[in-house]
């Protein structure tokens, strides 16, 4: 992993903006209306392409592949994997249509229309590998023309599947959480088999405390998310730190936010998590405070912290030298060596929910590349 030795690198979470023309084709293949999906896969190699083009042209550092032809960050593995059927019932979003109507229904029109999301009803197993191995080499052949200086790839974590594909066969959570570990331990160290990073996308480790596990106490939620983060590292225990960085956030929604646990909760068992990089929202009103916990906490050594320093979820684009403040100030507490820096969330966490204007995202994301040149200046002066 390469780190902000001469300057500030920068990077993003993951999901960008998918072209409209595939979206169509991945509702009609989820709806069972492709007859032959190769339409379908010369769209994704296509948005691939232009993703990562877009990101080399941007400036930014480390890439990725967009997340194209993907349904969301998670629920796709209900593709690849057997023992999914029927659907998960229990609570699994953010606050919203109960607690606040009005919001509920000025939302509704951003929802996803990829909305299937199946219990575990049977042994996890790999079914369809060469739909994997696919999003590999599309990224493989487009990074070996562009020429970036670092590409990742996402994957959700054990828990992270567990929270949207619930169990109703694993005798428990535990049991579940490492047979998915498991399995997808196949797909996190063929990522860095690849020569990319892994990105272990990680929400459950906040944004479940709102939601499925908000009847619980703060304790207690401690202590699921500890048997979260021993399920990953056990999935992970063959990939070196140094390959692996992790995200984790409390939803990518517009939304008030109100019943986030503070970072400051739970940062210590998120740093006990074997991935070398930990990217978190920094940028947003409801976490923007939270740059003054690392007075207090210091990441242990070795350990490299990717604040978000533009919001995912607001059409307003951030003037550079704002970005540039919070890239210093956070450099003050954590050292200028041990970040990058990124965006809050995804921009396409679900494909077809558009919050922010593709053209406004990628005017964004160029935001971040000048904030991080003109704070590059200040701190190597």
């Amino acid at each position: 992993m390469k780190l902000s030795t001469e300057r500030i690198l920068t990077t993003h979470t993951g999901s960008l903006p998918r072209p409209q023309g595939m979206l169509d084709l991945l509702l009609q293949q989820q709806r069972g209306e492709l007859d032959d999906g190769s339409e379908l896969h010369g769209s994704v190699r296509e948005a691939v392409a232009e993703a990562v083009r877009r990101q080399v042209d941007c400036g930014l550092d480390v890439i990725n592949d967009g997340e194209m032809g993907r349904v969301d960050y998670t629920v796709f593995v209900k593709d690849l994997l057997t023992g999914f059927e029927g659907e998960s019932m229990a609570p699994i979003g953010a606050a919203g249509d109960a607690e606040f109507p009005e919001l509920g229904e000025l939302l509704r029109p951003f929802a996803s229309p990829f909305q299937v999301r199946p219990a575990c009803v049977g042994p996890v197993e790999w079914k369809d590998w060469p739909s994997f191995q696919r999003d590999l080499d599309n990224l493989a052949a487009t990074n070996a023309r562009e020429r970036s200086e670092e590409v990742f790839m996402t994957s959700p974590s054990p828990g992270q599947i567990a929270r949207f594909l619930h169990n109703d066969y694993y005798q428990d959570e535990e049991e579940y959480l490492y047979a998915l570990g498991d399995v997808m331990r196949r797909a996190y160290e063929a990522i860095v088999d690849a020569g990319f990073l892994l990105q272990l996308d990680c929400p459950d480790l906040a944004l479940s405390r709102s939601t499925v596990f908000s009847h619980l106490s703060l304790e207690e939620f401690r202590d699921v998310i500890r048997t979260h983060v021993a399920a990953l590292n056990h999935a992970v225990s063959s990939i070196p730190a140094n390959r692996m960085r992790m995200h984790v956030c409390w939803s990518s929604t517009m939304g008030p936010h109100h019943t986030d646990v503070p970072l400051r909760d739970i940062v210590d068992i998120i740093l006990q998590a074997k991935p070398m990089a930990f990217s978190f929202p920094a940028a947003n009103p409801r976490h923007g405070h939270e740059w003054k916990i690392w007075q207090d906490i210091k990441p242990p050594e070795g350990k490299v912290v990717i604040p978000g320093m533009i919001d995912s979820t607001t059409n307003f684009v951030e003037h550079p030298e704002y970005v540039a403040e919070r890239i210093v100030r956070y450099a003050g507490v954590v050292g200028r060596e041990n970040m990058l820096v990124g965006a809050d969330c995804g921009f396409g966490t679900f494909a077809g929910r558009l919050q922010v204007d593709s053209k406004i995202v990628w005017m964004k994301l160029a935001s971040l590349v000048e904030g991080a040149r003109l704070a590059s200046e200040e701190l190597w002066p």
